[in-house]
């Protein structure tokens, strides 16, 4: 599996793949690279060549987290444990089993920067891909499993899990495929750190300028007031204002290159490049509700500082955009 072939194994609500490499002529070869809300990593994973310098990405969520650390460390262990056939009655006892986890795990994420757990990352990634829509491991449910093991429904109050139908289209790649899938992603990410925890976390001068020329891609969860809420298991729309306001401070920095994504009319950027692009995938962009009108309204801004490409480059460039706005 070569570099460009790269591709995140799980679906995810907002993932940029689409526009990774628009991404990456803006941004250049840069020292230092940064995402502070990794998710499904689409944009580092679609960048063009290797990379040089450093790389740090973080995420809130500790399944996403600890997904991306346990595939770094043990490729073979996590296509092992997330080799499994589709089956309700595993995905509800999966599911529930991880939401207890999410506590604990997400703790020692935070405490040792090497900690990972196998089993939880292959269950967490065969759950996600047999899930139908959001709410995975999100725990605002009304089942719970109770003193005897069993699950139980406890009204429509409270916390807990939700018990959903499987998907029932294509349910994996075999062993032999998810082996040699896992082990490619593994090979590309061996140098890159993963953050568990705020995302301010890793946008502070000593993981960002003091490594030199840095890129940095910002795509928090969109304002509430811009989209349907609970899309993530750990989802926060109010974010995205701070994201922007942070954004509008580094901007002006020569050291510094920013994208980010949002929805038309959700940040105000001055002299920053606006570039709107269309999502076509997803299940958020499914039906004839909210999603589907928001699909048309994606945007990213571009802080002065990236790259402005030549005159070689401005027939590439349109042709990718009017292929991402049709």
């Amino acid at each position: 599996m070569g570099q460009a072939d790269l591709s995140t194994p799980f679906p995810w609500f907002g993932g940029k793949r689409r526009v990774a490499s628009l991404v990456w002529q803006r941004f250049g070869d840069v020292q230092n690279y940064v995402e502070p809300f990794a998710g499904s990593l689409a944009v580092l994973l679609g960048r063009p060549q290797p990379f040089r310098g450093s790389e740090t990405v973080n995420d809130r969520d500790g399944f996403v987290a600890n997904f991306w650390r346990a595939l770094q460390a043990d490729p073979d262990g996590l296509a092992a444990a997330a080799d499994w056939p589709v089956n309700e009655c595993d995905q509800h006892a999966r599911h529930a089993w991880l939401v207890g986890q999410r506590e604990t795990l997400t703790a020692k994420l935070e405490g040792d920067p090497s900690y990972y757990d196998v089993k939880i990352a292959g269950w967490w990634v065969w759950g996600i891909g047999v899930w139908i829509g959001a709410g995975w491991c999100a725990g605002d449910g009304p089942w719970r499993v109770n003193d005897a093991g069993q699950l139980v429904h406890l009204g429509n109050t409270g916390q807990g899990v939700h018990r959903q139908l499987v998907h029932l289209g294509n349910a994996g790649q075999g062993e032999e495929g998810l082996r040699a899938w896992m082990q490619a992603l593994a090979d590309r990410l061996r140098r890159v750190r993963v953050c568990c925890g705020d995302w301010t976390r890793v946008c502070g001068p000593t993981p960002t300028v003091k490594q030199g020329l840095t890129a940095v891609l910002l795509d928090p969860p969109y304002s509430d007031a811009e989209r349907t809420g609970e899309l993530y298991a750990v989802d926060d729309g109010t974010v995205a204002t701070h994201v922007g306001a942070w954004a509008r401070e580094w901007g002006d920095d020569p050291r510094m290159r920013i994208a980010l994504c949002g929805y038309d009319g959700e940040h105000e950027l001055p002299g920053w490049l606006s570039v709107p692009w269309k999502n076509h995938g997803g299940y958020g962009s499914q039906g004839e509700g909210r999603g589907r009108a928001n699909a048309s309204r994606e945007v990213i801004w571009f802080s002065k500082f990236c790259l402005r490409p030549d005159r070689g480059l401005f027939a590439s460039l349109d042709e990718q955009h009017r292929e991402m706005t049709t």
